[in-house]
C-alpha cells in the first residue's frame, strides 16, 4: 500500500509506530546536519526528519526533494523535541528510514500555502494547484458536509431524489438561456435549464409528493461575486401543502445544517418579515438584520421649508449612523460622491451631524432650524454623537438607495461580522411588477407562482391598481443580507394558470408553444403543491464566512464566463459546425 496513515491523523499516542505516508512536499529545510520535510495531503501536514547519522543515500534523497514532489515516506513516529502546538500533528514527527519519489514536480508558479503569493488570474489558470491550498480544501470539505446534511435530512422527511433533464426547451421569460444546437433535428435547439421548475411540478402531477435534487442550473447572465453561469441548487417540491408546511420543513433543514456543520443554533422559529416591511425598514427584500440603522421616512418633517429638492421629492428617508458625528467634511464629501455612483444612483446626500456638545450641524442649515433638524434626528432614533444621512426620490428607488448606503456604512463600521448569523423568512411579495418601459406586467418570481388566496379577487380584476395589490404566495430564506433560497405555492389550476399568462401578456398560442406540456398536465388532476430552491453555492460561501462563491466551486468561471484553465469557451472546427447545421451562421 502507498500509505498506512494520512498526513493529518498521527498523534503522540502513535509514538513508536512504524508508518508509511504519501503526499506532496510542502517545503524542505536543513538545520545543522538534519533535514526537515513538511509532507502535505488534504488531511494535514506531518513533519518528517532525516537525522544527521542517517544512511548517506537517505540524506541524498532528502536533499534532492523539491517543492510539490510526490513522495512516499517510511519511518517511526517519534516525539518532537520542539513542539508546534498550532498544528494538530505538532507533537510528533516521522524519523525517516526511506524515501521513494513517486513523481517529481517543476517549481509551481505560486506558493501553495494558507496565504498564496499568486494573483487571482494566475491561480485560476492553475486551479488544480490552487485546490491543494488549505483554504480551498476546507471550503470544498464544508460543501461536501453540507450536501450530506441536506440528503440526510430530506431523506428522513420522506423526500425522493429524482434527476431531471439538462437538455430542455427554451422558455426565455427570466434570465437568458444557454442554448445547444441539435444535430439530429436541424435548425432546432435545446436549452440548458435555469431551474427544474416545470419538471418538478410535473413530478407533483405524477404523484411523487416529496421531491428533491442537488442540481446544476445554467443562466447566461452577467457575473459577479455570487453568480456563476453554472450553479447548484437544492431544489425541492411538495404536494398537498400550504406555505406554513413548506417553511416548517425547510426551516428544519437549515437548522440541522447550522447545528451539525457549524455548531450554531439558529432561532426556533425563525423571524418572518413581510416584503413591504423589509423595503420600508431596510431598503431591500433581503435585509441584513445583524445591525440596526433602519430607514425612517421623514417626508412630512422636511417638506415646506423652502428646500426645493425635498419639496419636490415624493419620498424622503434617512438612516441614523451611531457614533459618526465626528465624520470630517472630507469624509462626508467622499460619501456624497460614493452615493452618486451608478451602482447607487443618488443625485446627492444630505447630512445632519449631532455633535457631542449638543449642537447640530447640517448641509441644509439655511433651510431648517436646529429644532426641526433635531426633530428629524429624534424620529430616526439618533442621539448626540450620531450622524443622520438623508436621501430622497421616488419611494422604492429612494429606499433601495438608502438600503445600499446602509450596507456600506455597516461594512465601514465593521457591523457585518461573517461569523454572526441572522436568518429570517421574507414573505408576501408582490405577485407582479409593472414595467413602464414595456407597458406590461412581469412576474416577480415566475409565471407559476400562485397569488395569496385572499387576493384572488384582485388577481381576476382588469384594473392595474388591483393587480398591483396582489401578493404572491411566496417566500425567501434570507441570511445576512443574501437571499439563500426562495419559492412559492404554485398554481395548480389550469384556469388560474391561463389567467396568469393573460396578465403577463403571453398569448394563448405562445403559452401553448412554451408551456403546453404543463398546461395539459394540469388537466389531469394536479395536486396543490409548492416548494423552493436554495442556492447551494451561496449557502456554502455564507456558512464559510465568505461573500464570493468561487472558492466553494471546484472549477469556477471568471467574470467573463471563461475557464482560463482549460481555455473555454472555444471555437469548434468546421466539421462540427457542419454537423450542427451552423456553417452559414458561422460564416456570417
Amino acid at each position: 500500500m502507498y500509505r498506512t496513515n494520512t498526513c493529518g491523523e498521527l498523534r503522540l499516542a502513535d509514538k513508536g509506530r512504524k508508518v508509511t505516508l504519501a503526499g506532496w512536499v510542502q517545503k524542505s529545510r536543513k538545520l545543522g546536519g538534519m533535514t526537515f520535510i513538511d509532507l502535505r495531503d488534504r488531511y494535514g501536514i506531518t513533519q518528517l526528519v532525516v537525522e544527521s547519522d542517517a544512511a548517506p543515500e537517505l540524506v541524498q534523497a532528502a536533499s534532492s526533494l523539491g517543492r510539490e514532489y510526490v513522495i512516499q515516506a517510511r519511518g517511526e513516529v517519534v516525539e518532537r523535541s520542539s513542539k508546534n502546538m498550532k498544528m494538530p500533528t505538532g507533537e510528533i514527527e516521522i524519523r525517516l528510514e526511506s524515501i521513494n519519489v513517486l513523481n517529481k514536480s517543476v517549481t509551481p508558479p505560486f506558493t501553495i500555502e494558507e496565504e498564496s503569493d499568486g494573483g487571482e488570474d494566475l491561480r485560476a489558470r492553475y486551479r488544480y494547484l490552487d485546490l491543494r491550498r488549505p483554504p480551498l480544501q476546507r471550503a470544498l470539505a464544508l460543501r461536501h458536509r453540507l450536501a450530506q446534511e441536506v440528503r440526510s435530512y430530506l431523506d428522513g422527511q420522506g423526500f425522493m431524489e429524482i434527476e431531471t433533464p439538462y437538455l430542455i426547451k427554451s422558455t426565455p421569460e427570466g434570465a437568458r438561456d444557454f442554448v445547444v444546437p441539435s444535430r439530429m433535428n436541424p435548425g432546432t435547439f435545446y436549452a440548458l435549464p435555469q431551474s427544474p421548475q416545470t419538471f418538478k411540478q410535473l413530478l407533483m402531477v405524477a404523484g411523487y409528493d416529496r421531491y428533491f435534487q442537488i442540481v446544476r442550473c445554467f443562466r447566461d447572465e452577467d457575473l459577479r461575486a455570487d453568480r456563476q453561469p453554472e450553479f447548484t441548487q437544492i431544489d425541492c417540491e411538495m404536494s398537498f401543502v400550504e406555505q406554513e408546511d413548506v417553511l416548517n420543513v425547510f426551516e428544519g433543514m437549515m437548522r440541522q445544517m447550522f447545528h451539525n456543520a457549524l455548531g450554531v443554533d439558529i432561532p426556533d422559529p425563525l423571524p418572518r418579515m413581510k416584503w413591504y416591511d423589509a423595503m420600508d425598514r431596510y431598503g431591500s427584500d433581503k435585509p441584513d438584520v445583524r445591525f440596526g440603522m433602519e430607514i425612517t421616512e421623514i417626508t412630512d418633517l422636511v417638506k415646506g421649508h423652502g428646500f426645493g429638492v425635498f419639496d419636490e421629492a415624493r419620498y424622503v428617508g434617512a438612516i441614523a449612523v451611531e457614533g459618526c458625528a465626528g465624520y470630517t467634511r472630507k469624509q462626508l464629501d467622499e460619501l456624497t460622491e460614493w452615493v452618486k455612483r451608478p451602482q447607487v444612483g443618488a443625485k446627492g446626500l444630505v447630512y445632519i451631524r449631532l455633535n457631542s456638545d449638543g449642537s447640530v450641524k447640517s448641509s441644509v442649515d439655511k433651510f431648517y432650524s436646529a429644532e426641526t433638524l433635531r426633530e428629524v434626528a429624534s424620529r430616526c432614533g439618533a442621539h448626540d454623537g450620531d450622524l443622520v444621512l438623508v436621501l430622497c426620490g421616488e419611494k422604492r428607488k429612494a429606499q433601495t438607495m438608502l438600503g445600499v448606503l446602509r450596507i456600506e456604512m455597516g461594512n465601514r463600521l465593521g457591523l457585518r461580522d461573517p461569523h454572526v448569523f441572522a436568518p429570517l423568512w421574507v414573505v408576501d411579495f408582490p405577485l407582479l411588477e409593472w414595467s413602464e418601459e414595456d407597458g406590461r406586467f412581469y412576474a416577480m418570481h415566475h409565471p407559476f407562482t400562485a397569488p395569496k388566496p385572499e387576493h384572488e379577487q384582485w388577481f381576476y380584476s382588469d384594473r392595474k391598481e388591483d393587480l398591483e395589490r396582489v401578493c404572491a404566495n411566496a417566500y425567501d430564506f434570507v441570511l445576512n443580507g443574501t437571499e439563500l433560497g426562495g419559492g412559492s405555492i404554485r398554481i395548480h389550476d389550469a384556469q388560474m394558470q391561463s389567467r396568469m399568462f393573460e396578465v403577463l401578456g403571453i398569448s394563448k398560442e405562445d403559452a401553448e408553444y412554451k408551456f403546453g406540456f404543463i398546461i395539459n398536465a394540469f388537466k389531469y388532476g394536479a395536486p396543490p403543491h409548492g416548494g423552493l430552491a436554495f442556492g447551494f453555492d451561496r449557502v456554502c460561501a455564507l456558512f464559510g464566512g465568505q461573500e464570493t462563491i468561487r472558492d466553494y466551486i471546484a472549477f469556477p468561471k471568471n467574470n467573463q464566463g471563461r475557464d482560463v484553465m482549460i481555455d473555454s469557451p472555444s471555437r469548434i472546427d468546421d466539421t462540427q459546425m457542419k454537423e450542427l447545421w451552423l456553417e452559414s451562421t458561422f460564416r456570417q
